[in-house]
């Protein structure tokens, strides 16, 4: 059972923050912002707008009949029945929830492992999502379940209306593959659900009134008895209201059955409780900011900084093991199992029955170490090995039961292959094969390393034609992220491919600060008030792709999404410059406004409240909307979004294209009505909005 703090707001059912949209604050000021109208996301006023900027956009940049088949190439990649159905075990079955040209909304279907292993696995249908969405008149999309060990008999089935965070929740009969008449059933909201035992629920929702986190997450959890109304459900903890969230969940590993408490004060701060069976809780004694992991008689702590306990200090980005039941009795007994360099940070791990998989990234490029636990010292062992500049990660299967794992490898210009193998019987065999969607032996990887404002080396991966002319003409897109202590390593894109590299087109990877390509210190550096740093480093890597003659401003595109949408916000008021056009996409803009806007709350952590006049002051030198003004130079930007994204919202992006086309600049806008944070809600609508993205850069830089 891992308690592990999200960087963005995963999906998965079980361990989901949920968005909720909220509402314009009413206390706002009005005066000083004209487009405030805009944050009435429903309104019809509103979505008239967002209907003839969609239309505009469209004329402009997807009318063509060159746009039309790449986005019937796009999406050939997406719907491929080549691609690797990846899976996870429950029960005795491998599960798989899979999309495609005939199953736009998709399918969770099922097949055993001697089945998986064949080129062509006969699967067994459990749940059609668009036989369920045409039946119910709803537009259902899938996010995830969660099945009740050891048995695996029943299952939460979490759906969401056109994609946004929020969902409904429906017990459904795994043998009997159907819905349980009469249930536990949730109505949408944010959610937090997980099973205690067959007949008993976690559940932290919206209760009513009250009953929400000022970041729009649960702030009450009870626990509800199958057949009782949810209203008579018992109270097991309440959190504060400018908490982040709170949640429940019980490990029922057999032999180690234990319930855990979570309250998430902050995005990277939290405190978790154990729950005796007469209710009282127990805090695991750890740092705030620091994950935890109990897996049956061990507790794994990651702490995000420097941490003396025992006499010892630890470094932040340390991976650390204690005798669980020990630590809880007051032992400070530590054995380190991972510690940082200037160059490695923990990219991740996983258990299997015997033994842990580490994750290991040394420059942004993987390795992998199995540890084996014992008294002091646990045993290491090396585990595979993955090409130059590529991607290796390895996962338990099954850690109740084996020591199997998956492994997988992939890289820019390398398709993943997915490995089944088991720890200690020898290397893992290659089951499956992604498909190759474009000649990757016309292209070459390298990686380089940029230096930013304050000297701090920055790394970047591109992905350029072999025969590359370095005569500063080459159209060169640059992506970045930049956040949340999240890494962008190498992977496989047949979409980048098709859409960039085939048209003779530099791609390139930016690693600036603010991410976690080395743990949490190169996050920290970009937190808060040091925000700027990240967005010196994404400019450092375009100045490099100038000074080595790889590009020019007039043929450098940038893109980013989320927090990466943000980035480019800033690239563009900061650095107009550098660039010759951007697309910013599902992005934050308005930093004045976003703790009131949509989840924008939770993110407090990350970014600093700009209620507060002292974190105004420079929250405000990276917030775009507020920084943009006439009589510059900025270049062509695109800015995509969802009407159903009800995590970062569409406010952003439909105010920030308002203001620059009232001050006179070109700025082009499109709002897919559904999609969520994905901002698609399927196949198609992705490819669509991926081919926009590209054909928008490639029409301004080629």
């Amino acid at each position: 059972m891992t308690i592990r703090k999200s960087l963005w707001l995963p999906l998965a059912l079980g361990l989901t923050l949920s968005g909720m949209t909220h509402a314009t604050d009413p206390t706002a000021p009005t005066s000083s912002d004209p487009n405030l109208w805009l944050e009435n996301i429903d309104g019809t006023q509103q979505l008239d707008w967002v209907k003839q900027q969609n239309a505009q956009t469209v004329t402009k940049y997807a009318d063509s009949a060159g746009f039309k088949q790449l986005d019937a190439r796009i999406l050939e990649v997406l719907d491929s029945n080549a691609r690797i159905p990846m899976v996870s075990k429950i029960g005795d079955h491998f599960y798989n929830f899979w999309r495609d040209k005939d199953h736009p909304k998709g399918l969770w279907r099922r097949t055993t492992l001697d089945e998986y292993r064949k080129d062509q696995p006969a699967w067994e249908t459990v749940i059609d999502l668009d036989a369920l969405a045409k039946a119910e008149n709803e537009n259902w999309v899938w996010h995830g379940a969660d099945c009740l060990k050891p048995d695996y008999q029943r299952c939460l089935i979490a759906l969401s209306r056109g994609g946004a965070d929020a969902s409904v929740v429906r017990e459904f009969d795994l043998p009997g593959k159907q819905f349980v008449k009469n249930g536990f059933e949730l109505p949408e909201a944010k959610s937090n659900v997980t099973w205690m035992d067959k007949d008993h629920l976690y559940v932290a929702t919206d209760f009513g009134p009250g009953s929400m986190t000022t970041s729009s997450y649960p702030r009450i959890v009870k626990a509800w008895q199958r057949g009782t109304p949810l209203s008579s459900a018992i109270t097991v903890y309440e959190a504060k209201n400018d908490d982040m969230s709170v949640s429940a969940m019980r490990d029922n590993t057999p032999g180690f059955e234990r319930d855990f408490v979570t309250r998430q004060i902050a995005f990277y701060d939290s405190e978790t409780f154990v729950r005796g069976k007469d209710g009282k809780l127990t805090r695991i004694d750890v740092p705030d900011d620091a994950n935890t992991d109990v897996h049956r008689e061990w507790l794994l702590i990651e702490p995000r900084s420097d941490w003396s306990v025992g006499g010892k200090t630890y470094k932040s980005g340390s991976l650390l093991a204690a005798n669980f039941d020990g630590y809880m009795a007051g032992k400070r007994e530590l054995t380190v199992l991972f510690e940082p360099t200037d160059s490695t940070a923990l990219d991740g791990y996983s258990w299997t029955r015997h033994q842990l998989i580490l994750n290991v990234m040394d420059n942004v490029v993987n390795r992998l170490e199995v540890l084996t636990p014992g008294p002091g010292e646990w045993k290491r062992s090396g585990l595979g090995g993955a090409p130059k500049l590529s991607t290796i990660a390895a996962a338990g299967i099954d850690a109740d039961t084996s020591d199997d794992y998956f492994l997988t490898v992939t890289g820019f210009l390398q398709p993943t292959t997915l490995y089944y193998g088991t720890l200690g019987q020898g290397e893992a065999q290659a089951i499956k094969h992604s498909p190759s969607f474009f000649d990757a032996s016309k292209y070459v990887v390298s990686q380089h390393f940029a230096t930013s404002k304050d000297g701090t080396p920055v790394p970047y991966f591109e992905i350029a034609p072999k025969d590359l002319k370095a005569d500063g003409t080459n159209p060169t897109l640059q992506y970045g992220y930049g956040g949340f202590e999240i890494s962008l390593q190498p992977s496989y894109s047949g979409s980048v491919g098709r859409a960039w590299l085939e048209k003779g087109g530099v791609y390139v990877i930016a690693n600036i600060r603010g991410g976690g390509e080395y743990g949490p210190r190169w996050h920290k550096a970009a937190l808060k008030a040091n925000r700027l740093r990240a967005y010196e480093d994404f400019a450092a890597v375009s100045q490099d792709l100038f000074a080595r003659k790889i590009t020019s401003p007039a043929h450098l595109g940038a893109m980013g999404g989320s927090n990466g949408g943000l980035l480019m916000g800033n690239m563009l008021t900061l650095y107009p410059q550098l660039y010759g056009a951007i697309v910013s996409q599902v992005a934050l803009l308005d930093m004045q406004r976003y703790t009131h806007l949509s989840a924008g709350a939770s993110w407090i952590a990350e970014y600093g409240d700009p209620d507060k006049p002292a974190e105004w002051a420079w929250i405000k030198t990276f917030s775009p909307y507020t920084n943009a003004k006439a009589g510059q130079k900025y270049p062509p930007v695109l800015f995509t979004t969802s009407t159903r994204d009800d995590r970062v919202g569409p406010v952003h992006a439909r105010k920030m294209a308002a203001k620059l086309q009232q001050l006179g600049y070109d700025a082009s806008f499109y709002e897919n009505i559904e999609g969520g944070h994905g901002a698609a809600a399927d196949n198609k609508q992705s490819a669509y909005m991926n081919a926009l993205a590209y054909t928008y850069i490639w029409e301004h830089v080629k």
